[in-house]
Order: C-alpha cells, then sequence, then structure tokens
C-alpha cells in the first residue's frame, strides 16, 4: 500500500511545475531518469508525452537552474 501511495506522490510532484526533481531524490531517494520511468509506466501515452513536454526544459524543475526563491518550512523534507 505504501508503494502505491508514493507512486502517486511521485506523479503528483512531477507533474507540480515549482516542484524540482532535486526535491523528489530527496524525499524519496530517485533520480530524475527514474522519475521519467514511473511517470511512462504509470500514465497513458499522451499523458507522459505533454508531461514530458510541459518539463522539457523548464527551469523551476531544476534547482540548479532554477531562481524561484520560495519560503521552505523546516518540517518540509
Amino acid at each position: 500500500m505504501s508503494y502505491t501511495l508514493d507512486i502517486d506522490r511521485i506523479i503528483e510532484m512531477a507533474w507540480e511545475d515549482r516542484t524540482p526533481f532535486e526535491a523528489i531524490e530527496h524525499q524519496f531517494g530517485i533520480k530524475e531518469n527514474d522519475v521519467r520511468k514511473i511517470m511512462r509506466e504509470n500514465l497513458k501515452r499522451s499523458s507522459f508525452e505533454r508531461w514530458r513536454k510541459r518539463v522539457k526544459g523548464r527551469k523551476t524543475k531544476h534547482s540548479k537552474t532554477s531562481e524561484a526563491t520560495r519560503f521552505k518550512s523546516k518540517n518540509q523534507k
């Protein structure tokens, strides 16, 4: 059950514009390529392609290139 919840949360975080892949890696220990595999395996082909088009080159999905400075709670991973 926990695995399913983790997959659901990873997919949710991957769709969020302001959640960098580094945050997903920190919370779940998986790299961007693994997130891509999870998305490919769990989304319909059209949804996966829409997601890839959306995140490809998006600065906010990579914290090293993002200029966004947002408040982060100490309770947040």
